[in-house]
């Protein structure tokens, strides 16, 4: 008999996470070229050291503006690759659906986060998810992972309430290597089927 071993993740929403979002009338926006992708300070680091740690590092991110013909595709996928190149990055998921598609991939809908699951092996009540929107928040709790909120103070709808606040990766990663693990014991998130 083959037991399966499964693996933990952190799941890092893009822009405002990884890299410096555009913030426009207290809205958050991705940047428009790929000379405008800024990595924030101490992600690189934070990256590599949950890397180390053995989580498996998937990004999940909304990118609509391509449906709707504000971004070309070739944009989002030079960024991704930039990404790749400089961060220990195991996997990217990309919604590139609007609202009205319906689709199961677009956070707040956790589909993202189901499908790298399935194909790495994730156990989702055992990781992590680290974003700057209620959608992202949202999607994590859907999924059963514990959820860390970077609060920009969008105007946007408030986030469902997170498992906690952080100012940034770098603080989430501090308080998943150091902390998290004995609270996650506590933690039993309900996933629907």
């Amino acid at each position: 008999m083959t037991i399966a071993v499964t693996r933990q993740a952190v799941f890092l929403d893009r822009d405002g996470v990884i890299n410096r979002a555009v913030v426009r009338d207290g809205k958050s926006y991705p940047p428009a070229l790929i000379e405008d992708l800024e990595i924030l300070p101490g992600v690189r680091e934070a990256i590599a050291d949950l890397h180390q740690a053995g989580f498996l590092i998937v990004v999940v991110t909304n990118q609509p503006d391509v449906a709707t013909g504000i971004q070309p595709l070739e944009i989002v996928e030079a960024m991704h690759k930039k990404l790749r190149e400089v961060l220990l990055i195991d996997d990217i998921k990309v919604c590139y659906h609007i609202e009205a598609d319906g689709c199961a991939c677009r956070k707040p809908k956790p589909g993202m986060l189901l499908e790298a699951a399935c194909e790495h092996n994730i156990d989702l009540t055992r990781s992590y998810l680290v974003g700057d929107r209620w959608r992202d928040i949202s999607a994590g709790k859907v999924a059963g992972c514990f959820t860390f909120f970077i609060d920009y103070g969008y105007k946007e709808r408030s986030a469902d309430e997170p498992d906690m606040v952080v100012r940034s990766l770098a603080e989430a990663r501090q308080v998943i290597l150091t902390q998290v693990p004995n609270a996650l014991k506590e933690f039993s998130p309900t996933i629907p089927l």
